[in-house]
């Protein structure tokens, strides 16, 4: 009897967490895997506004579209989307690191303010932001870079109607949104380096470059590193930028810079080939998944 107890016990032990987390284990099926299998299913169909309800299954032909026909436009995003992450990632980076390292110098007066005052652009609504500068600076006709250049004796230009610009206008604005959460981490991993090691390196000749690529980078990088990560995958996923300075539906400018977010929400919303936008956001999926285990070993190889 004892047994057959000890048994029951068990088993309610075992299925007791199971019925508790039943609830979330659903609302997240619902949420979160329904619509990545729905989505998945809907690449492998013609679907689109003409066949609404009487689409047919068609395979894997949305994805040999994607992947195989460079004018489909996919693999032209996919490049632009790796480039764009990359630019913003580096610049990112280096000003972020000078920055923060001016803003820890003893000799700094004001440096609670300067870094506040950093800080506003990235408590500022990021749509607000973007429209600002879209109406505010680039705008062809009264936008402030127009008006100095004016003033300067130089010809304006439409900024954002060649894709080389659009591209540049759109890493600024890329940078005066991200730039302050770099700056912050940045700020904070140098202040966590102990003083000791720059004073021994002063007494042993190193200089500025020495000290920074032998000492500071060294001992910083375990800090910025999963915030490194983090902002690649934003950057990669980067839609609102792009979409509100070139692309918004009404007001295009003529610029084709395409991320992948982008292609994959005209094709969705605008043509409305649902099939191949789905395929075009499974492919999404599936790499920042391939990406996200090769940084989760990284950083375990790193820890």
């Amino acid at each position: 009897m004892k047994r057959k107890r000890t048994i029951q016990n068990r088993k309610s032990h075992n299925v007791r967490p199971w019925l508790y987390s039943a609830p979330s284990l659903v609302l997240i099926g619902l949420i979160v895997l329904f619509p990545v299998l729905y989505t998945g299913y809907i690449s492998l169909t013609n679907m689109n506004i003409y066949n609404w309800f009487d689409y047919t299954l068609i395979g894997l032909k949305n994805y040999m579209t994607a992947l195989f026909v460079f004018d489909a436009g996919f693999l032209a995003a996919l490049l632009r989307t790796v480039l764009w992450t990359a630019v913003n990632m580096v610049l990112q980076l280096v000003i972020a690191f000078v920055l923060a390292s001016l803003l820890n110098q003893k000799e700094l007066k004001l440096r609670g303010l300067y870094k506040t005052i950093l800080m506003f652009p990235w408590a500022m609504p990021g749509y607000v932001s973007i429209l600002l500068w879209k109406t505010g600076i680039f705008n062809s006709r009264f936008g402030l870079l127009n008006q100095w250049m004016e003033k300067l004796g130089l010809q304006t230009r439409v900024w954002l109607s060649t894709d080389v610009s659009a591209f540049l206008c759109c890493t600024v604005v890329n940078l005066w949104l991200a730039l302050p959460f770099m700056i912050m981490i940045m700020d904070g991993a140098l202040q966590s380096v102990d003083r000791s090691y720059y004073e021994c390196a002063r007494l042993n000749g190193a200089g500025v470059r020495q000290r920074a690529f032998l000492i500071t980078l060294p001992l910083i990088r375990p800090v910025i590193a999963p915030s490194v990560i983090i902002t690649i995958f934003t950057t990669f996923k980067q839609f609102d930028v792009v979409y509100l300075l070139t692309q918004q539906s009404g007001s295009k400018t003529g610029a084709d810079i395409h991320t992948v977010l982008t292609y994959a929400y005209e094709n969705a919303f605008i043509t409305n080939n649902y099939g191949f936008s789905s395929a075009i956001s499974i492919l999404i999926f599936l790499l920042l998944i391939v990406f996200s285990l090769a940084t989760r070993r990284e950083l375990k190889e790193d820890g």
